[in-house]
């Protein structure tokens, strides 16, 4: 449970009602979530960065499955330091900066420090703040949560302008997705989440499990999802994570890697919704209002 002050007001709410800021809407801010582990989530998180910066866009991914680093260890990269050396006040967040397959910018977590599985709201917050001091201008800030309904689950997708939830053809992923958007809704924010079908046969297999989930959704709940797409269950991709490359580097013309340049050309029709949370947006407005004043 979050921390409570007093009338029921979450020292998450508390931050983000001092730094309302109005989002630019040339920024997206997308939270890569899901209810359960081993759902594909971080796979789509790589891939999904470099189809993106394969359109000629500029990436950063944040790894937030803290304690249990994931993104530099698929990728085979080594980070000398991550986020655990930040929170110790070792060094900057911008020296903990690696830099991915097609120039994509990835702040990586901390592998095996249980102390980082276990951080409170404001540490979290102080992560974010961290984030706001970075000097770089990216089109798209991608967020890799953690899977379930933890603080930080819960903190990093308040901040995504859009949320992007996992799901396979699991009785336990359908279920632990409505209950992570049941929670996330339950914050107030009118948000659309967007759902992804993983490690199915088709499209329409996919749209299957949307309906399961939207039926219940429906039902219960004041929200909006809409199906954004599909990535098959594809041996290339079993064969690029055993290589520690991502399937669009080594497989380009496999099944996997036509699905995530669907996916990619999809979130780029989408509309870049205005928002009001706090210092992840204050970081990618100041950078746009930067570049805008160098072209001037």
């Amino acid at each position: 449970m979050f921390e409570t002050t007093s009338n029921n007001i979450t020292p998450i709410d508390q931050a983000f009602s001092l730094r309302k800021i109005n989002s630019t809407e040339n920024i997206n801010v997308i939270a890569i979530t899901g209810g359960k582990g081993g759902i594909g989530k971080t796979n789509i998180a790589i891939n999904l960065s470099i189809a993106l910066a394969d359109l000629q866009r500029s990436i950063m991914l944040l790894d937030s499955d803290f304690g249990l680093s994931n993104v530099d260890v698929v990728l085979g990269l080594n980070a000398r330091k991550n986020l655990y050396h930040v929170l110790s006040g070792d060094c900057e967040l911008e020296e903990i900066l690696i830099e991915g397959p097609h120039g994509v910018q990835i702040i990586p977590a901390a592998p095996g420090v249980s102390d980082m599985a276990n951080l409170s709201v404001h540490e979290h917050l102080g992560i974010i703040d961290s984030i706001s001091q970075l000097n770089k201008a990216v089109d798209y800030f991608l967020i890799d949560t953690a899977a379930g309904i933890s603080n930080g689950v819960c903190l990093f997708s308040r901040i995504a302008t859009n949320i992007l939830v996992i799901v396979c053809d699991e009785p336990a992923s359908i279920a632990d997705a409505y209950a992570l958007i049941k929670v996330l809704s339950n914050k107030g924010d009118d948000r659309k989440f967007f759902i992804l079908a993983n490690m199915v046969d088709s499209n329409a297999h996919g749209e299957q499990l949307f309906n399961q989930l939207n039926r219940v959704s429906n039902h219960f709940l004041d929200i909006t999802l809409e199906y954004i797409g599909y990535v098959p269950n594809d041996n290339f991709m079993k064969k690029a994570i055993q290589k520690q490359k991502s399937v669009l580097d080594i497989f380009p013309s496999s099944r996997a890697s036509l699905a995530f340049n669907r996916l990619a050309r999809k979130i780029e029709t989408c509309p870049k919704e205005k928002r009001t949370t706090g210092a992840v947006e204050l970081f990618l407005e100041r950078q746009l209002s930067e570049q805008n004043l160098s072209k001037v």
